[in-house]
């Protein structure tokens, strides 16, 4: 575990230079610090709707009122403080048709449990494509520090994400901000109700006016049906013209073993298991 440390440091001082890309309609999610366990996959399918949004091309791309965006999550888990995510965008809209929007590629790591940090620490990269129609900025990354505490029947967890684009309009403005944040209250050992907020303020040089900031706030239920699955569903209203009045989300995930760990064997096998194999 020793390179993590300096893994860490490296991605921190890569933020300065690196552009921002607003956790758009397609992955609508505030991230706990775990990491899918090593050896485990975890497949996700993020299903949003967009029941009031933006009725005009704006910049060449479709509105997205109506559409509904369906992104696929798959994320491996190789150690017990690194995992890489791989996502694929798709949207269906009103005399749109379905559409590949793009991809992204996002490996994380985090503080292991061995170090007892008081909190959860962790922190992605995400960078990737989408085609012109549906994102201005086609080229983006981003750094997503994540921190959170489970405490007693609350949870909180904190996403500061930095991005920026590589190609599209928002080059000119750096590095940009979009807070994410998440408070959530176990009522009974499998339901939790939460509330989330995604918010993009604009460049971290200064924060673009409050009608051009997005503010969604999302109240939201999470079950659990058993270990190896995540459900999350919410209705997100936004509070500026910036950003898209009414959503609504649901998150199903499940764990899969794909990959078995090899074992050395330790004892030598007796002559009748050695006869059989």
């Amino acid at each position: 575990m020793r390179p993590l440390p300096h893994v860490l440091f490296a991605l921190i001082i890569l933020v300065t230079s690196l552009p921002l890309y607003a956790q758009a309609n397609y992955e609508i999610q505030v991230y706990g610090s775990d990491t899918v366990a090593p050896g485990r996959t975890m497949v996700e399918l993020h299903s949003n709707f967009t029941f009031e949004g933006f009725k005009t091309s704006t910049n060449g791309m479709l509105p997205d009122e109506h559409q509904e965006h369906e992104t696929v999550e798959i994320t491996q888990g190789w150690t017990s403080w690194f995992e890489t995510g791989f996502y694929i965008f798709t949207s269906y809209g009103p005399h749109q048709g379905y559409n590949w929007v793009g991809d992204h590629i996002r490996p994380r790591v985090r503080v292991p449990d061995s170090w007892h940090w008081p909190v959860g620490v962790s922190l992605s990269t995400e960078i990737g494509y989408a085609r012109p129609i549906f994102s201005a900025d086609t080229w983006t990354w981003e750094i997503r520090p994540i921190i959170d505490k489970q405490w007693r029947s609350w949870y909180v967890a904190f996403n500061p994400a930095l991005e920026r684009s590589f190609h599209g309009p928002s080059v000119p403005e750096g590095v940009g901000f979009s807070p994410d944040f998440k408070v959530g209250y176990s009522v009974t050992r499998k339901f939790s109700a939460g509330f989330e907020y995604y918010g993009a303020l604009g460049p971290v040089t200064g924060f673009d006016a409050f009608y051009l900031q997005q503010h969604q706030f999302f109240p939201t239920i999470d079950y659990d049906f058993g270990p190896n699955w995540e459900f999350n569903f919410g209705v997100g209203v936004g509070v500026t013209r910036s950003t898209d009045h009414l959503i609504a989300k649901m998150i199903i995930g499940r764990r899969f073993r794909f990959i078995t760990p090899h074992v050395p064997r330790l004892l030598k096998p007796k002559p009748d298991d050695s006869e059989e194999e």
